[in-house]
């Protein structure tokens, strides 16, 4: 048992069944706040409370109201519930908000709770009797089948003590939630306090807050600091998931905060305008969800409208689950696997819920098995393999995590290629790879005298980012799929063969070699001889000429003799000048200028003044 964790139950039930009267006798705190409520008698918002159970177990509770006309109310604290306490009035039985309720509690998979009948200092044994069955029998099918009945009264104190009991025992079984490094808080309330400034409540998840971090106000995008933290009225350097939490924040004010906004850590938590979900429509809705249907969707605290497509059909009946997608009127924060209400506004009534399995998809065609396949694979628990099959060309570690409120844990498991901060499916790593000795091999069948093709092209041909293309390359190369020659990238086998027997390559070996040490300018000899840029790029690189400047070229035994005379020259005196080099060259003041420059280049010689020495 872990008692230091916390855990949030939530109320349920129709108007007047006494849920608030229930949680101020178990708790001594009255949950309605509002001067109205105390006026009316009846919870018109969310009321909050908390208590110790006999293990030691801290709990926060979420009192929700009863009427219709506060459904809105009642959807934005019944997430993130451990469990619930289904309030039944002995005197009345179940009524239509009992049921709506259970609805949404089915929908929400909130799977553990109690039945608490409420006044049964009201009622006989008789009676009891008959509410206990009817209640028995409308939970069969929900996700309360089963769930234990206590007969309570608050005005007398008859069975809360064995109500705090089951209780507690129900949340023995209770998972402690997980702390995946990335928390956020979905907003339930927004006050000022003097003083202090903004504060905010919500039930954390997944993760921890601590005073002094930073964090975003997702999907508006302001920024904020936490200057205190208070877990059930006492102040806290720190907040553990699953645990009722009020924050004081500095950096913003109440009106850049509202009911629906979740707090997170800057970047971790992306807002959307469309999401993929799997939906059930409760069988006792009265119509089928349509394509093309505008409803209100829940989720989190959020309430924002929403156009449903259906991706496989025109309808999903009463009792039926389908993939659809949900277009929404304005961006909300949301995640993966996140659970969601789906109601029609008029006459207002809940008729659908479910999950999202995808909080950044793409525009969907309707009827392609395809996308049914991919959406069934992510709701099969795939859903972040499922995600970096989305981009072909790789991710960033980053955005992938946003995405899907990963791990760097999750990130590890998956099977695919790391890149530096970049990842890539194994499947599209294998298809990019494929992809790359393709286009270099057709690059090389197109340019065979070319050592290979720029880094630039080879990442526009494969479409790959940016930032991304340098590890990408470097592990094509690795791999011995590709090889880089001096800034070229070419396939390991590709070699320039300059056929010198014949054409344009022979003819312009031979006029170069013609007058060793004065030959025609190269252009003037790429015209004669009708060898293109490429020619002259291969025999060079080949070896076969050695271009001395843009427009003077040597053959490779003109070089040679040439700089033999150089060597020899400098060893008789010493040093060589241009005007003795050209005498023993027999050659023009051009060739041999461009000659010394290229030594020195080279450093094979040194100039001093107008000599040049053999370089040191």
């Amino acid at each position: 048992m872990n008692t230091s964790t916390g855990f949030v139950v939530g109320t349920a039930g129709h108007i007047d069944h006494g849920k608030s009267a229930l949680i101020t006798a178990l708790t001594g705190i009255d949950p309605d706040r509002l001067a109205e409520e105390k006026r009316r008698g009846m919870t018109i918002d969310l009321g909050f409370a908390h208590m110790m159970l006999p293990s030691g177990r801290e709990i926060g509770i979420v009192d929700v109201p009863g009427h219709a006309r506060f459904m809105r109310n009642m959807l934005a604290g019944a997430h993130g519930l451990d469990a619930v306490l289904l309030v039944v009035a002995a005197d009345e039985g179940v009524m239509p908000q009992t049921r709506e309720h259970l609805d949404i509690v089915d929908l929400l998979e909130v799977r553990r709770g109690i039945v608490v009948l409420s006044k049964v200092d009201l009622v006989d044994a008789a009676w009891l009797e008959l509410v206990t069955a009817e209640v028995r029998e409308t939970i069969g099918v929900t996700a309360l089948a089963g769930a234990e009945v206590i007969p309570v009264s608050a005005l007398t104190g008859d069975g809360l003590p064995r109500l705090i009991e089951a209780l507690d025992a129900l949340l023995d079984g209770a998972e402690p939630r997980k702390d995946v490094g990335r928390p956020r808080l979905p907003v339930d309330r927004v006050f000022t306090m003097s003083g202090f400034g903004t504060v905010v409540t919500g039930t954390l998840a997944d993760g921890t807050l601590s005073v002094g971090d930073e964090l975003e106000v997702v999907p508006r995008g302001r920024l904020a600091r936490i200057r205190g933290l208070q877990r059930h009225n006492q102040s806290v350097q720190t907040a553990s998931p699953g645990t009722r939490v009020a924050v004081n924040l500095t950096g913003v004010d109440k009106s850049d905060v509202e009911r629906g906004d979740v707090l997170s850590p800057p970047g971790t938590l992306r807002s959307t305008r469309r999401i993929d979900a799997h939906v059930r429509v409760l069988e006792s809705a009265p119509r089928a969800l349509r394509h093309g249907a505008e409803v209100l969707l829940h989720a989190g605290t959020a309430e924002v409208g929403c156009r449903v497509i259906v991706l496989a059909g025109d309808a999903v009946e009463p009792g039926r689950e389908a993939w659809v997608q949900l277009y929404l009127e304005r961006a909300i924060a949301a995640g993966a696997n996140d659970r969601f209400i789906l109601r029609v506004p008029s006459p207002a009534v809940t008729i659908a819920g479910g999950r999202f399995v995808d909080v950044a998809p793409r525009k969907h065609p309707r009827h392609d098995n395809a996308v049914s396949e991919s959406l069934e694979r992510r709701g099969a628990g795939e859903g972040l393999q499922e995600e970096l099959r989305k981009y072909s060309r790789g991710v960033s570690v980053a955005a992938l995590m946003k995405a899907m409120m990963a791990s760097h844990e999750d990130i590890d498991r998956l099977d695919a290629r790391r890149l530096g901060d970049w990842l890539i499916g194994a499947e599209a790593w294998s298809a990019l790879a494929e992809r790359s000795i393709t286009e270099v091999t057709a690059y090389h069948a197109a340019h065979p005298l070319r050592p290979g093709m720029a880094r630039e092209e080879l990442r526009n041909r494969l479409r790959v980012h940016p930032n991304a293309f340098p590890a990408t390359l470097s592990a094509l190369i690795s791999e011995g799929k590709l090889e880089d020659r001096q800034g070229a990238i070419a396939m390991p086998q590709h070699r320039v063969a300059i056929d010198g027997s014949d054409g344009p390559a022979r003819q312009l070996l031979e006029l170069l070699g013609r007058e060793p040490f004065a030959p025609p300018s190269l252009p003037e000899a790429m015209q004669q001889t009708r060898a293109g840029p490429e020619v002259v790029r291969a025999l060079a690189q080949s070896g076969a000429i050695v271009r001395l400047s843009d427009d003077i070229a040597f053959t490779q035994e003109s070089y040679a003799n040439a700089v033999g005379l150089v060597k020899e020259l400098i060893a008789a005196t010493g040093s060589v000048t241009v005007a003795q080099l050209r005498d023993r060259m027999g050659a023009s003041r051009r060739p041999v200028l461009a000659l010394l420059e290229h030594l020195d280049g080279a450093k094979v010689t040194r100039r001093v003044g107008d000599q040049r020495i053999l370089f040191r």
